[in-house]
């Protein structure tokens, strides 16, 4: 008894087969039309382009929708990075504004002090920076300018922008720069506009803190800090950086000097102060004109306090007069 087929596998296959077979023959036909080499023949392949590459125009509707499609992508990936870029421009803006704003009321604040006269001689000697001292544990820098530029130890150098450090240690033809990094630096330096004065102390860290401040409530985020002045140290009103909030709660600054760039620096030539040789001018009184008697009381330090009578003073010099006379 002959088995009866039923399963549609068995019916396919043969057909998949021939389907197959006719597929190879047509491809080896088309291969050998486009290898056969007569006028006919050329002339049966153009015809047969002609009569169908025309009628696939559908079949190339998809593919020109994909590239239309990738185009549409790419013109979108780059208005999204020009919006991002158009963003951060916009951010370089609002703090470009702020600067503009605190430059504003300080020249506003200028303005109101023009009579003010500048110190002419605070001038500067630009300096090259020739290497640094390749340590963590000391911040410094060395400069070609030294004795022979008229250099000294303790003047303040600068970059560009802001307070770099100060001079210590002058050698003939060089000098070390010590920076406000350094933890041997320590620089009195006001915050404005609270007008808080504190000391600016190196821990070779990129922001230095703020030390004994009298009020730091007052002080803020994003407040200017320059030098104070005090001590005859530094010039007063040089720029230092910005307060910022470190990230152990203290109050630290952020440098205005570009530490990372730091090429040449100008060394300021800091007015330079009368030596203090009689400290007792400083709080004594002036000398009166007169008689033997006032000159003898400022002498001998009897200076009339606050409140005497003046009837007084007669009596004081006559016991000083009669002192001197037993003596």
């Amino acid at each position: 008894m002959s088995k009866i087929r039923t399963d549609p596998e068995d019916f396919s296959r043969p057909v998949r087969r021939v389907l197959m077979g006719l597929l190879i023959i047509l491809l080896l036909g088309l291969f050998l039309l486009w290898r056969i080499d007569s006028p006919r023949v050329e002339r049966f392949r153009a015809a047969l382009v002609d009569r169908v590459v025309p009628s696939f125009d559908w079949a190339f509707v998809p593919v020109t929708k994909a590239v239309d499609m990738i185009d549409q992508f790419q013109s979108y990936a780059g208005l999204y990075e020009q919006n991002q870029e158009l963003r951060r421009e916009l951010q370089q803006m609002k703090a470009w504004k702020e600067a503009a704003l605190q430059l504003e009321q300080q020249n506003a604040r200028l303005l109101d002090l023009n009579q003010v006269r500048l110190d002419p001689k605070l001038t500067h000697v630009t300096g090259q920076v020739l290497t640094d001292s390749g340590s963590p544990f000391r911040q410094s820098v060395l400069i070609n300018v030294g004795n022979r530029d008229g250099i000294r130890d303790g003047w303040a150098t600068m970059d560009g922008i802001g307070l770099v450090g100060r001079i210590s240690g002058v050698g003939e033809r060089t000098s070390r720069v010590i920076l406000l990094t350094d933890t041997n630096s320590r620089i009195p330096v006001t915050v404005q506009p609270s007008g808080q004065k504190s000391l600016l102390s190196g821990d070779n860290s990129t922001l230095p803190p703020l030390e004994f401040l009298e009020d730091p409530d007052v002080v803020r985020p994003g407040d200017r800090v320059v030098t104070s002045g005090d001590g005859s140290m530094f010039p007063a009103g040089l720029l230092i950086g910005q307060v910022v909030l470190g990230t152990d709660r203290r109050l630290r600054v952020a440098l205005s000097a570009d530490y990372q760039r730091l090429e040449f620096l100008r060394v300021l030539r800091s007015h330079q102060l009368d030596p203090i040789t009689d400290a007792g001018a400083l709080v004594a009184p002036p000398i009166l004109p007169g008689g033997p008697d006032t000159t003898e009381a400022l002498d001998t330090g009897a200076i009339p306090a606050t409140g005497t009578q003046p009837e007084a003073e007669p009596d004081a010099d006559a016991g000083s007069e009669t002192e001197g006379g037993d003596g």
